[in-house]
């Protein structure tokens, strides 16, 4: 008989290599055979429903790993929740409308715009959109994400837009919307307003001039001969200067310098010498600025008077303290300009070329004209100094140029109108991070009203009829009727149908005395469109409810979506469309830099998926602190990668020794296990307690650590290396090996549910092989829940004690392999001395050899009676010697009572008696 076949082996064909990149594509077909989100829905109907709303991703262009770290996040929650007690359905979404899609459409050459209809070219766009979202589908289905992939809401189907449309309806209703002529931010590169959300910032060069605007009307307090000076960084905005504003409450000063009287406040007069515009000189006259109220001033350019006003903004954090205002280039200029009756004058274009209305300058782009603007400033004099220097400058986040602010007519939300309310309710929800609320609050605090128009041909229209005195006409009659023509035809019927055809049949108005009436052609910000789910997914769908447990995105949507989704259900209902909102950081390569193709440090998610598995991803995005920046690089994946194949070898050894383990008839009640087996249960139960607490609060990061140390710590280090012995050597049948492989059975099962959000596919695969499961998918079970081990304290604080002490057994070991040429820890005897409590504890923990994996082991006497060849350490000495004897041919125990029974001779005496007894 070859005895090695007497070894209970592990054996399995569970595979040893995960192979994820070919497992997993054949795992997700079968998920969606097997409609495996629709089972777990029917399982979990009638719980309390949790509801994680997906903020949607734009449908253009491939996922990337910002996009992957979102989805996954979103998955792990969902599938926890539906494993924990609640009834969670995913609905994905994606927003589809916006520049972005028309410039891919006109860049490319797919389409020429001066050929088609503005309703024949929303088609086009509508087709490219819904062929981008069945492109990023897969590749979000790819990475294991579960979700009703067939019926996401998407922001261009009809009963979307019908839905937004009434938000509209009834934000106008309540006189939340209006039209006015005010600065906005606009990008000449777009031809369109833009909101705050849609600004991002880049470094650009500027030019920054000191200007003297000479005084003609010094009403009584200038005597006529002195200059005010202005500062600006923005020289193409002086030919719409039509004031000059001054702080109330400041000092200002006339001082005479360089043959000139020049009015400046008097705080600012060091750092105007610093700068040379000014030279110490004599100051003629003091007075406050609210003296200066109504002096008139010449424009430096043109025949015109500039007034000087009194405003608050004003300020001496850099400048003169006399403000350059331009009432159709800046809100507080405008803002002030509205105070005094000023004009808003605009002299650039869509295009952001000057009008006729800036002579001299028409045609101009206006940051060409820069140049000869301060030129001509120059020419007459009024230019006292020009600088150049670098800031971080508002940029269009779609076209990367730099935006201004130009006054234009366009449709506003008046967030002003119930700005309290949308405070309190930031205060009432949940925000993790917790600063996440002091940043929308302050937010929404210091927002402007919400330009909510564009000048684009592809979104949802503004629902307004004009009539013929130009009056604007919204009424609950022509929003309900324009809703319901969207939700039957789509909101393409704008463009396609006249004003008449629109309208409700025999409407009228006084308006439009003979019955004609126009339309309204700008369309709705795309950050309205998607801000409005809360009402056409959370409150259309049936398997969706307003407010959402959850909204979950990168950081820069609290002035995104959290900021749109809040003002429009704030506006509509009164209340936060959601009970909490958590926030994740960007994603960088290894080094903390931003990724960039030109810079070739991107790492793409199908790439990962193709060479190591979307699981690596996915336990990737577990190991991460996602509420900062993370980085990601092929080194930072394959560390993941290792620590994944601990884990799959954890799993593959449980299940190798759960061979012949037929749970309804081999598994051991708790009170029948030994000590040592009772210890691993209730250190399964601290596991199955903190990860469940980490997954309640949402810290993935201490799944991973916890799910990592308990397999290479308790079980690959501690008691799987211990059982082996047993596991291998006794007979099948022993009791002691259906104590270890009970344990080893709810350990595995435990340990698969527990992963089962994260390792998505790796969970499904092991759970085909465990024995007895209580369903076919471990989708469609519940997590583990903790037991109450009351009464264990004792038993607990031996075997934690016991484990202290092990180390120091197994650090000794360690320096024997290395220092006295012991190879295997089964070729060694040791003693151990300790005090006398812990002496006590190890000889009653068992059998000290099988416990330390050697061949012999005793408690020879306390630390003083160690001899001097011992290691010492902190609890304990031991002293490590080669194990005197022969190995033994089956179990490789070195014993010196080797072959007692001659028909053995090669075996020790347990193994003997086992093979007679059992396999003889």
């Amino acid at each position: 008989m070859e005895y090695k076949d007497t070894l209970l082996m592990p054996k399995t064909e569970f595979p040893m290599r995960g192979n994820l990149p070919k497992r997993e594509p054949a795992m997700q077909e079968q998920w969606a055979e097997e409609k495996i989100y629709e089972q777990v829905q029917k399982r979990t109907e009638g719980r309390p429903m949790f509801v994680l709303h997906d903020g949607p991703p734009y449908a253009n262009g491939d996922i990337h790993m910002g996009h992957a770290l979102n989805k996954i996040l979103k998955d792990f929650i969902v599938r926890y929740k539906s494993m924990s007690g609640f009834h969670a359905p995913y609905v994905p979404g994606w927003d589809t409308h916006g520049l972005p899609i028309e410039t891919a459409l006109t860049k490319k050459g797919k389409v020429d715009r001066k050929k088609l209809s503005v309703a024949e070219f929303r088609k086009k766009c509508e087709e490219y959109a819904l062929g981008q979202i069945d492109r990023q589908r897969e590749q979000f289905k790819q990475l294991g994400v579960r979700g009703d992939w067939d019926n996401p809401y998407v922001t261009l189907t009809h009963d979307y837009e019908a839905q937004q449309i009434r938000v509209f309806g009834e934000m106008a209703k309540k006189g939340y919307i209006y039209k006015g002529k005010k600065p906005v931010y606009w990008s000449p590169s777009s031809e369109s307003a833009l909101a705050e959300a849609e600004i991002e910032y880049h470094d650009k060069r500027s030019s920054s001039i000191y200007v003297a605007f000479k005084v003609v009307d010094g009403k009584g307090v200038l005597s006529g001969d002195e200059e005010v000076v202005i500062w600006t960084t923005t020289p193409w905005t002086i030919p719409a200067n039509l004031a000059i504003a001054v702080h109330p409450d400041l000092e200002y000063v006339s001082v005479e310098t360089k043959g000139r009287k020049l009015v400046v406040a008097k705080g600012m007069l060091e750092h105007l010498e610093a700068e040379g515009v000014v030279e110490s000189g004599d100051v003629h006259q003091t007075f406050k600025g609210s003296d200066l109220e109504g002096i008139l001033t010449k424009h430096p350019l043109y025949d015109r008077e500039s007034l000087m006003v009194l405003g608050d903004h004003v300020t001496l954090d850099a400048g003169t303290g006399c403000v350059h205002t331009a009432p159709g280039h800046g809100e507080d200029d405008y803002i002030v300009g509205q105070k005094y009756g000023l004009d808003i004058l605009c002299p650039v274009d869509d295009k952001g070329h000057f009008t006729d209305e800036a002579p001299m300058f028409s045609g101009l782009f206006y940051d060409a004209a820069n140049k000869p603007i301060t030129e001509a400033l120059d020419e007459r004099g009024a230019l006292l100094k020009l600088n150049f220097f670098t800031h971080s400058y508002p940029h269009d986040w779609r076209t990367k140029k730099p935006v201004i602010y130009r006054a234009t007519s366009q449709w506003f939300a008046s967030i002003k109108d119930f700005r309290e309310d949308l405070l309190k309710e930031i205060e009432d929800v949940q925000w993790m991070p917790k600063w996440g609320e002091t940043r929308l609050y302050n937010m929404v605090r210091d927002r402007g009203d919400w330009c909510i128009s564009r000048q684009r041909a592809w979104g949802v229209p503004i629902p307004v009829f004009y009539g013929e005195d130009g009056e604007p006409i919204i009424t609950d009659e022509t929003i309900s009727h324009v809703s319901d023509l969207f939700r039957e035809h789509g909101s393409n019927i704008w463009f396609e149908k006249d004003a008449k055809d629109l309208l409700p049949e025999g409407f009228s108005s006084e308006h439009s005395p003979n019955g004609t009436f126009t339309k309204e052609t700008d369309i709705m910000d795309v950050w309205f469109d998607s801000g409005s789910s809360h009402q056409a997914v959370l409150e259309e769908r049936y398997d969706q409810v307003r407010p959402a447990d959850l909204y979950l995105e990168g950081s820069d949507q609290y002035r995104g979506w959290f900021n749109s989704s809040l003002s429009t259900a704030v506006a509509v209902t009164g209340k936060a469309p959601y009970k909490g909102v958590l926030s994740h950081g960007f994603t960088l390569d290894g080094e903390g830099k931003k990724m960039s193709k030109s810079l070739g440090n991107t790492v793409i998610p199908a790439n990962v998926m193709k060479q190591l598995g979307a699981d690596i991803l996915r336990l990737w995005v577990a190991s991460v602190d996602y509420q900062a920046d993370v980085r990601v690089s092929d080194a930072i994946l394959k560390q993941v990668a290792e620590v994944y194949r601990k884990i799959r070898n954890t799993f593959r050894f449980l299940l190798g020794n759960l061979d012949g383990f037929v749970p309804s008839e081999h598994a051991v009640s708790f009170d029948d296990l030994g000590e040592l087996d009772q210890y691993m249960m209730l250190k399964l139960n601290d596991l199955i307690t903190s990860t469940r607490k980490a997954y309640d609060e949402y810290q993935f990061a201490g799944i991973y650590n916890k799910v990592q140390n308990f397999c290479t710590v308790e079980l690959s280090s501690f008691y799987m290396d211990i059982s082996k012995d047993t596991l291998y050597v006794e007979h099948a049948d022993h009791e002691d090996r259906r104590r270890i492989q009970t344990v080893m059975y709810h350990t595995l099962t435990s340990l698969v549910k527990l992963m089962s959000p994260i390792l998505s596919h790796t969970s499904d695969e092991v759970w085909a092989y465990i024995p007895e499961t209580e369903a076919e998918n471990v989708q469609l079970t519940d997590m583990p829940e903790p037991k109450d081990f009351s009464g264990f304290e004792n038993m607990r604080e031996k075997w934690d004690r016991f484990m202290l002490l092990r180390d120091d057994v197994m650090k000794a070991l360690e320096d024997a392999r290395n220092e006295k040429g012991i190879k295997k820890n089964l070729h060694a005897s040791i003693k151990v001395y300790a005090d006398e409590a812990d002496a006590s504890l190890l000889q009653a923990s068992g059998n000290l050899a099988q416990l330390f994996i050697t061949s012999s082991a005793k408690v020879a006497g306390t630390v003083k009676d160690a001899p001097g060849d011992a290691v010492h350490y902190d609890h304990l000495s031991v002293l490590v010697e080669r194990a005197e004897g022969e190995t033994c041919e089956r179990c490789w125990t070195v014993t010196a009572d080797l072959g007692t029974d001659e028909s053995h001779p090669t075996l020790c005496p347990r193994c003997t008696d086992i093979v007679v007894t059992h396999y003889s």
